[in-house]
């Protein structure tokens, strides 16, 4: 028992030695670093390649006008997902102690820089293009990580997601998704994002729980196919498009104070994810509900 106990307490003490961020440039960190974002990104695209658009004919490079599209929720799955992976480099440059200015210039444009390969993809295929809107909302939400940091050095705004199943996606499962998992990437009816915002932050008070966040979320339902031209032979609770505009608390993870690199790691990890908590929507149809608990 005691050479286990020793043995463990070893291991969570290299853990923990292993996930503090470094004071200084580690050569060999930033190595480790860099080596792994261009194996997974290549390994992602090669992956999307072959699995996605390998099916469906080339075409030339064009563009496509799809602002009006899914009552822009694909936009918004842009903002968030290109802030995330932002966030998501500019924190493992930061582990390796890479200067602030490196962390913004290379890791906070990761995300921006992945997408963009990503709609190279769209625009040579025949079957989709690329989007100016996308484009646009990858460099928004870029922007949102950037100017945060320049202005606060801290992020005290973060967009989050949640999802719940919707009975949408049974009317069109090879679009909306037939398994919980490809729902959850492309039933836009059960998505929502959120811009979560830290009270503390901006209201610089003890009063007030460090962790303690008000989120401000958009989704939409009724959707079938991305423009209203779709005949419904299948009953839906609602055929109506409409958007859903929500206010509800949140908790930055990142926010809670723990000694333990390991517990912060883990925190900063699933940050991205809104927290269920209770909810008041508004719909642009006019109706109004409150959600005691809201995923």
């Amino acid at each position: 028992m005691f050479l286990f106990f020793s043995s463990f307490l070893y291991s969570q003490s290299s853990l923990e030695s292993f996930l503090k961020p470094s004071d200084t440039l580690n050569k060999k960190r930033l190595n480790t670093v860099i080596i792994s974002e261009v194996a997974i990104g290549s390994v992602a695209l090669i992956g999307l390649n072959q699995l996605w658009y390998a099916d469906y004919p080339r075409s030339n490079f064009h563009f496509i006008n799809d602002n009006a599209e899914w009552l822009q929720m694909d936009k918004m799955g842009h903002v968030f997902s290109s802030y995330q992976i932002g966030s998501y480099g500019a924190d493992v440059l930061k582990w390796s102690g890479a200067s602030k200015k490196s962390q913004l210039i290379y890791g906070s444009t990761l995300g921006l820089a992945f997408l963009t390969a990503v709609e190279v993809f769209d625009g040579y295929s025949e079957n989709w293009g690329a989007s100016m809107g996308d484009v646009a909302a990858n460099v928004a939400g870029t922007a949102l990580y950037v100017s945060q940091e320049l202005l606060w050095k801290e992020q005290r705004i973060i967009p989050k997601f949640s999802f719940h199943t919707t009975p949408y996606a049974s009317a069109r499962p090879e679009v909306l998704g037939s398994t919980i998992t490809e729902q959850i990437v492309k039933d836009y009816n059960g998505q929502t994002y959120w811009l979560s915002a830290n009270i503390h932050s901006f209201a610089k008070t003890s009063t007030i729980p460090k962790w303690l966040n008000v989120a401000f979320g958009y989704g939409a339902e009724g959707m079938i196919t991305g423009e209203d031209a779709f005949v419904n032979t299948i009953f839906l609770p609602e055929s109506e498009r409409y958007r859903q505009f929500y206010l509800s608390l949140d908790v930055d993870l990142t926010k809670i104070e723990t000694k333990s690199h390991f517990v912060k790691t883990i925190l900063t990890v699933f940050n991205f994810i809104k927290i269920p908590a209770p909810t008041f929507e508004i719909r642009s149809n006019g109706g109004t509900k409150f959600h005691f608990i809201y995923f």
